[in-house]
């Protein structure tokens, strides 16, 4: 039988700067207050303030996923011209008690989205 091990150690940081997010050269989000969260060994995920956002480039998709770690995941499409990203964001509207920061924030697939990391003003 086998028996789940530890669970991945999740830290979660303010992102120095700015975050800038784009979607086939358009910018769909903006934030000075991004969170950037680390887990195990995957690569960092971006996390931005749903009110930095521009929410007329993201369509709620019926997408869900389930992270034992964060929760459930609810997703929305990203479309500008001539161009869609099916479930390419994603949200933990009710995330776990350990990863509260993230409630608010989206993330997105990097494969999907280029991401501009500005210094912090001096």
């Amino acid at each position: 039988m086998k028996t789940s091990g530890p669970s991945p150690v999740i830290t979660i940081a303010e992102q120095p700067g700015c975050v800038l997010v784009k979607f086939h050269g358009i910018q769909v989000a903006a934030s000075a207050r991004a969170l950037v969260l680390l887990e195990a060994n995957y690569p960092p995920v971006y996390y931005i303030p749903r009110e930095d956002i521009d929410e007329k480039y993201f369509a709620r998709t019926d997408h869900t996923s389930y992270c034992p770690y964060k929760g459930d995941a609810n997703y929305f499409s990203l479309q500008v011209p001539g161009h869609e990203g099916a479930n390419a964001v994603w949200t933990y509207e009710h995330p776990k008690i350990s990863v509260s920061q993230i409630k608010d924030y989206v993330a997105f697939y990097p494969d999907q989205v280029k991401f501009e990391l500005l210094g912090p003003e001096l």
